[in-house]
């Protein structure tokens, strides 16, 4: 899985339309292996980019959990520590 792509579903607050749209972005990046496609792919790129944040939008509002929603200020720091220790210097 890309790494940039970040977990959305269960947080307070709920994850926004900007962050489903930028993991859209990511996945289709990832998904045709382009960063930017040419003026020719562009638009069945930007299409793709929308059905997935709508299908990844509908999806986020339908699952159901009994579990606490998850600190968005707790998940950054523990994230940081796990890049701090992968990435420390021998």
């Amino acid at each position: 899985m890309c790494r940039n792509i970040k977990r959305l579903y269960n947080f307070d607050p709920p994850a926004t339309e900007a962050e489903v749209a930028a993991a859209a972005l990511q996945f289709v990046r990832k998904l045709s292996g382009f960063t930017k496609p040419s003026q020719v792919n562009e638009a069945a790129f930007n299409t793709a980019v929308d059905e997935v944040a709508a299908v990844s939008q509908r999806l986020l509002q339908s699952l159901q959990t009994q579990a606490k929603p998850r600190n968005r200020e707790t998940e950054a720091l523990n994230a940081q520590a796990r890049s701090a220790q992968r990435f420390k210097p021998s």
